[in-house]
């Protein structure tokens, strides 16, 4: 009989990856972000310099949603999880708040 159970990968885990790996695999991601699902750099420089002068930003990632900041950042679809939001999903025809 074929054994269906899945094995679990230890490294799925963000406690389970050293420091060093879990940022590399962030950066690599973000890298690789299709330009269709990546704002341009302007507005991502802008978005985390707000992110910077936010008291809800604890060590790269927001309190309010967990997210890491410099990923939300980069993603047209997303928005500050701030209410009201610090800065909003992004379109070519919207300007950043």
């Amino acid at each position: 009989m074929k054994n269906t159970t899945q094995q679990v990968c230890r490294k799925c885990l963000l406690r389970d990856m050293p420091e060093q790996e879990i940022y590399a695999n962030l950066f690599h991601y973000l890298e690789n972000l299709s330009s269709d699902d990546r704002v341009p750099d302007e507005v991502y420089n802008e978005r985390l310099n707000i992110c910077r002068s936010c008291d809800k930003l604890l060590s790269g990632t927001c309190i309010l949603c967990g997210c890491y900041v410099e990923l939300r950042a980069a993603m047209r679809v997303r928005s500050c999880p701030c209410v009201p939001a610090k800065w909003s999903d992004w379109q070519e025809d919207l300007e950043v708040l």
